[in-house]
Formats: structure tokens, C-alpha cells, sequence
């Protein structure tokens, strides 16, 4: 994905499971990228770049050899100069991404964002000394001024997770070197991987699909329909397994080499200093995911086994619907109405501040020839707004996902009051919104649900969605560990990745499932991996804490909403301790997992209540 140098990652897109085509589905909304810049060449566009062609150097000039003898005064004149540069880049990167992501085999937007990502790193390299100077500061000099200034104490975060690195710094004309190579490196090796999934295509009964219209096969109510899918699924990839297996092995050796200059511990470490989460809280996390797999994934699995008439489930039967599923497609401002009217009832104020996502093109909907899979928000620039990214289909799932999508929009919305630096939450937390947006969503068609049958085809859909994000995603977290273990003793063949994909597939899902021959190639097309090492705890860390969060909205608590509104309000100026507090939680303490996965059992239960005729 791409990622200005001034915010996160946009949420990645989701795995492309779950939707089904459909016709009348009403018109679909598309971004409208001028309130960023008006088009690609517009003038804005040239004076932004001339701006930084000549702030940055100027920064340098002012501020490079000098950060100790700052006053507080004017250390908070540096913070906010370094943050208009951030908020200037981003804007462009934002736009030039957004276009990008429109249509990834355009080949005039992929110049656009590679020209754009490599006139930005050239202008932001004379920056390479603020955070390297800033962590050379004596923690008592640093700690007063900020004791000294309340405005410059705002940063106090952003500054401790800069300075979270310190002991892994490496020399100025390193990191220098690091910044400029980015742009042939991994920025290079992601658009590779961008463009090559964008143009692969599956022959289905002589049908050249794309992979998300593939991948959609995987949900068809007809068994044969989802084999044939299954099956061009795994041809394809097989053929371009190589090219995958090189691409995933330039960027693991690649994080290996700069992680053994830089000291770092484990592969991991990285990823949870940027999450500002500790190691442990991590591993409890993992742990009790895993310890739960045979109450969760392998019990839920065996009940749908039993439900398709099946003894043994093919992988292409994992997200088939059930036997009696509704398929008629969703009209679009069905999913709309549904969602907002989930949010007003949680609160107004919700609603409201997600309601112009849909009028005023702040969202892109429709399947396209070259749009990149999946979904995500991204939240470009605090002065602008965020945009959300779907490929709609008409099923339940995705109007999921748009609530899903939706929540990381309002969290955004809401963190961008913490200006550019303060608004940028951790993955770990970026998932919270999200995922309680979907909750809400849920448990309304549950409530409204007509009849038993409509209950448990909810109820399954849940139960699917939760061990998709916990379940799936700490195999997926498992399998990046084993990869990047075993590419630290050399190189992987693409038959080595394909075994580390398979030791964690049948842990996790169960015995109930046989693996069809292909199927070990399926790690190949998983963006995560590529693009952000190790994400992919984060949505289990994101349930798990909902789950929690949702209980303690349902035991009655009469301030959880405006509580609520200030956890999201925070975006990342408080780490996730202080963040849970004031709802009683604590992620470090390992019952509060337990207490998430509690949740998804319990659902479990009541659907093999209804399966042995116990629920009315």
C-alpha cells in the first residue's frame, strides 16, 4: 500500500472473500480526489513540490547539529515546522495513491505515484536528522522542556515513540543511505507486487476473471462453482509462484539485513514499537488464540460441515453460505440506511459525522477493471478527510465490511483534531473503531432478525467474520514468524514457503478440512505480508479488545459513549493502558483475551443449541 511519510498505512484490504455479484444495485459511489488536488497536473500540485524543494533543506539548514540547544520555545517552532512538511507530503502522497489504487494497470498512475514517492523521498532526505538528533537528546534535557512548554508537551508521545528506536539507531549517513535506497527497495518491490496481482487473471470454464471476482467465487452457493474457482485460484498463483516466492524473499532478507544492523531482537520488534505495544502483551494475545483454536475454529467448522452434509470440507467449502442463505443482493443505499441506522443507535453523533462518507464522494464503491481488491480508509491529511475504498457486491458481508470500513472513517475523523503527527493511531488500536462499527451493525440485524433461520444465518456470518479476524490472522502472524525465522538461515525455495503455509493451515482450522492440492500456494496473493510485516496481529488485537469493550457498552455503563468518543478522539497521543483504563481493561492482564474469545464461543454454543433443537 501506499503511505504518506506523515500517517499510517491505509488500512489494508481485507481478505477478498466474501461477496457474490449481483445486479440493482443502485449507483455506486466514487471518490472525488478534489478536495485534495484538483488533477494530477494542476498547479497545486507543482507549487506543493516547490515548496518542499525548498523547506526542506531550509529545515536542515535551520535545525540539523542544533536540536540540543533548543529552548522549549523553539523546539515547538521546529515540531511544528517538521509537521507542516508531513502534512504537505502526505497530501500528495495521499492523492497520488488514491488515484493509483483507482486503477493500478494505468500505467500513467503508476508514474504519477512512483514520480511523486521519489521526488518526496529525494526532498525529505535532508530530514533524516530529526529523529536521529532528537533521540541523541539526554532524557532529562528533553524532559524539561517539555516540563517547561504545555504546547510542546502535546508531542511528548510522538516524540517517546520516535525515541522508542534510539537504541537501535544507526549512524547519521546510514539512515540517510537507508532513505534514499527506499525507493528502488521495498517501495519498489510493493509496486511489483501491486501491479502483478492487479493483472492476474483466472480461467474459469474459459472466463478470464480477476482475483477479486475469483476470490468471490470461493463464497457461491454451488459446491462445483466454488471448486472451479478453488481450483483457477491455485493455477494461477502456481504459475506466478515464483515471481511471488522472489518478491517475499527480497523483502524478508531485505527487513533481516537492516534489522541485524539495527540490533532489533526479533523480526517482530518493529512492528510492536511502532504499535507502541509491549512484546508480551502480544504474545498473551497469540497465545491465547491459539490455545483456542479447538474450541473455536475446528468446533465452528465441524458444525458447518454437518450443516453442508459434508463429512470432510474441502477449503473451497470454508466460506461457502449456508444451505438455506438469502443471496439476493443488497441495494446499495440498503447497506447505507443499515449501517447509519446501526450508528444512530449507538449514538447520533456517529451517524452524523459518517453520513457525508456517502454524499460527498468521500467513498468509492464499485468493482472496476484495475482497482486494487479488498477495502481499506485511509485518512490522507487532517485538514482534508478520509476516503474509503470498497469493491461492493451486494452480499451481507459486505455491507460488513463497509461498516467496518466506515469506523476506521469516523475514528479518523475524529483523531484529526490531534494534528498530523498526534492523529496517526497505532495498528493496534486503528482496529477499534472498525470493528465495534461492525459490531453495531450486527448486533442490530440481529436484533431485528424475523425468524430463527435469519438468526442463525446471522450468527454463522458472525462467528465466520470473528474467526476470519482472530483465528485467521494469528495464523497468518504465525506463518510470517516461521517465514522470517527460516529466511534468516537462507534462501526459500517457493516449495519451503509453501510448507510454512501449510504447518499453521491445519492447526488453525481443524480436521474437519482436507487440503486440496494448490492450496498450499495461497499465502502468494496476501497483501499484508508484503506490504506491512506482521499487521496482521492487529485486527486480532482490535476483536479481542471490542469484544471486551462491547461487553462493558452492554453491562450498562451510562458514560461508555462519551468515553468512547474520547478514546477515538485521542487518535495516538495516549498509549493503549491509558486508553482502556477509564472501561476497567487492562491487555495485558491474559483474561482480558480470554474474555474476547468467551464472546465468540458463546456463539458457537447457541448455535449448536439450535442444531440440537435446545433454542427457540
Amino acid at each position: 500500500m501506499f503511505a504518506s511519510p506523515a500517517r499510517n498505512a491505509p488500512d489494508l484490504p481485507r481478505d477478498a472473500r466474501d461477496a457474490t455479484s449481483g445486479d440493482n444495485l443502485g449507483e455506486l459511489p466514487e471518490w472525488k480526489l478534489e478536495d485534495l488536488y484538483p488533477a494530477q497536473d494542476c498547479a497545486e500540485i507543482s507549487t506543493d513540490l516547490a515548496w518542499l524543494a525548498k523547506e526542506c533543506p531550509a529545515f536542515a539548514t535551520d535545525y540539523e547539529g542544533k536540536l540540543a540547544g533548543l529552548g522549549a520555545a523553539d523546539m515547538l517552532a521546529c515540531i511544528r515546522r517538521y509537521e507542516k512538511i508531513q502534512s504537505i507530503s502526505g497530501r500528495i502522497m495521499s492523492y497520488a495513491g488514491l488515484r493509483y489504487y483507482q486503477n493500478t494497470s494505468d500505467p500513467e498512475r503508476a508514474k504519477f505515484i512512483a514520480d511523486m514517492q521519489g521526488a518526496i523521498t529525494d526532498y525529505s532526505t535532508p530530514l533524516v536528522f530529526f529523529s536521529l538528533e532528537m533521540n541523541r537528546l539526554e532524557d532529562a534535557h528533553l524532559g524539561g522542556l517539555l516540563a517547561e512548554n504545555e504546547a510542546l508537551a502535546r508531542y511528548q508521545p510522538v516524540l517517546e515513540r520516535m525515541r522508542a528506536m534510539k537504541p537501535y539507531q544507526l549512524s547519521d549517513e546510514l539512515e540517510k543511505f537507508l532513505h534514499d535506497q527506499s525507493v528502488v527497495g521495498a517501495t519498489a518491490w510493493n509496486r511489483l507486487f501491486d501491479e502483478t496481482v492487479a493483472a492476474l487473471r483466472f480461467d474459469v470454464d474459459g472466463e478470464e476473471l480477476n482475483l477479486e471476482a475469483t476470490a468471490n467465487l470461493l463464497s457461491d452457493p454451488d459446491r462445483q462453482t466454488r471448486q472451479k474457482g478453488a481450483e483457477a485460484f491455485a493455477k494461477t498463483l502456481s504459475e506466478n509462484l515464483s515471481l511471488f516466492a522472489r518478491v517475499t524473499n527480497t523483502l524478508a532478507k531485505e527487513k533481516e539485513i537492516e534489522d541485524r544492523w539495527r540490533k532489533l531482537p526479533t523480526p517482530q520488534t518493529g512492528r510492536h514499537l511502532a504499535n507502541h505495544v509491549e512484546p508480551e502483551v502480544v504474545e498473551a494475545l497469540r497465545n491465547a488464540v491459539v490455545a483456542a483454536y479447538p474450541k473455536l475454529s475446528h468446533r465452528y467448522y465441524a458444525l458447518k460441515a454437518k450443516w453442508l452434509g459434508l463429512e470432510t470440507m474441502e477449503v473451497w467449502d470454508r466460506n461457502a453460505p449456508l444451505p438455506d442463505q438469502d443471496d439476493t443482493p443488497i441495494h446499495w443505499e440498503d447497506a447505507q440506511k443499515t449501517v447509519l441506522e446501526a450508528y444512530s443507535a449507538f449514538s447520533p453523533k456517529m451517524a452524523d459525522i459518517a453520513a457525508p462518507f456517502f454524499t460527498k464522494g468521500w467513498i468509492d464503491a464499485a468493482v472496476k477493471p484495475g482497482k486494487a481488491p479488498g477495502a481499506f480508509a485511509h485518512p490522507t491529511v487532517v485538514d482534508v478527510h478520509p476516503y474509503v475504498m470498497l469493491n461492493y457486491l451486494g452480499k451481507q458481508r459486505d455491507v460488513m465490511t463497509l461498516a467496518h470500513e466506515l469506523g476506521h472513517g469516523v475514528h479518523q475523523v475524529l483523531a484529526a483534531d490531534q494534528g498530523e503527527l498526534l492523529s496517526s493511531t497505532p495498528l493496534t488500536l486503528a482496529e477499534t473503531a472498525s470493528v465495534f462499527g461492525e459490531m453495531l451493525t450486527f448486533r442490530k440485524l440481529l436484533d431485528t432478525a424475523p425468524d430463527q433461520a435469519a438468526r442463525k444465518r446471522l450468527l454463522a456470518g458472525k462467528v465466520e467474520d470473528m474467526i476470519n479476524t482472530v483465528v485467521r490472522q494469528i495464523a497468518f502472524y504465525d506463518f510470517e514468524c516461521k517465514l522470517h525465522d527460516a529466511r534468516a538461515q537462507g534462501e526459500l525455495t517457493p516449495d519451503d514457503i509453501n510448507a510454512i503455509w501449510m504447518s499453521v493451515q491445519g492447526e488453525s482450522l481443524g480436521p474437519v478440512f482436507n487440503f486440496m492440492d494448490g492450496y498450499e500456494t495461497f499465502w502468494a496473493y496476501i497483501p499484508h505480508f508484503i506490504h506491512s510485516p506482521f499487521y496482521v496481529y492487529a485486527y486480532a488485537f482490535g476483536d479481542g479488545l471490542v469484544n471486551a469493550l462491547y461487553a462493558v457498552y452492554q453491562e450498562g455503563d451510562p458514560e461508555f459513549e462519551a468515553k468512547y468518543f474520547d478514546m477515538l478522539k485521542a487518535g495516538g497521543s495516549k498509549h493503549h493502558k491509558e486508553l482502556l483504563a477509564p472501561f476497567g481493561l487492562d491487555a495485558s492482564d491474559p483474561k482480558f483475551w480470554d474474555k474476547g474469545l468467551g464472546l465468540i464461543s458463546s456463539m458457537i454454543d447457541e448455535l449448536e443449541a439450535m442444531e440440537d433443537g435446545k433454542s427457540t
